[in-house]
């Protein structure tokens, strides 16, 4: 009877480990643990969740486009500090050192209340004004006027 034995490796006789890399493996994808996304929810799961943590399963929520409702906004601090070029450019007039704009001509839905408010300003054509907003304005010795709502 025949013994079975190994296939006897013709190349790379003269290298310590004939090709396998620097500690004993083998050449084809076997010493990496397979090719491709091979393993990725066996033994190599630990290195795709840590390395791509959402890899797995959905994530996150988009909002249906017929709600979402864009506005433009503008910060008051703004607003003040662009009064005088406001006045030049015919979208704001002064008169006895008050300010009057017309915020719906600056195309502006929203006024927001990040900044400084140096100047008194009287806010006409405002959509929608923040609480921080109006106190600043009021508190700088302004007005803001709302249009009535209709409905």
């Amino acid at each position: 009877m025949q013994k079975r034995r190994p296939k006897r490796i013709h190349k790379m006789r003269g290298r310590r480990s004939a090709g396998y890399g620097f500690s004993a493996g083998h050449r084809a994808s076997g010493q990496r643990g397979g090719k491709g996304m091979a393993g990725s929810k066996k033994h190599l799961y630990i290195k795709l969740v840590t390395e791509n943590p959402r890899y797995f399963g959905k994530h996150g929520f988009k909002r249906p486009q017929k709600v979402v409702e864009e506005k433009t906004t503008m910060n008051i601090g703004q607003i003040d500090a662009m009064a005088d070029r406001l006045v030049e450019m015919g979208v704001a007039t002064t008169k006895g050192g008050r300010y009057r704009v017309d915020v719906s001509r600056l195309g502006v839905d929203k006024v927001l209340g990040a900044g400084k408010v140096t100047h008194k300003i009287d806010l006409i054509g405002v959509r929608e004004i923040s609480e921080a907003a109006r106190t600043k304005v009021v508190e700088a010795g302004g007005t803001v006027d709302l249009p009535v709502d209709t409905e």
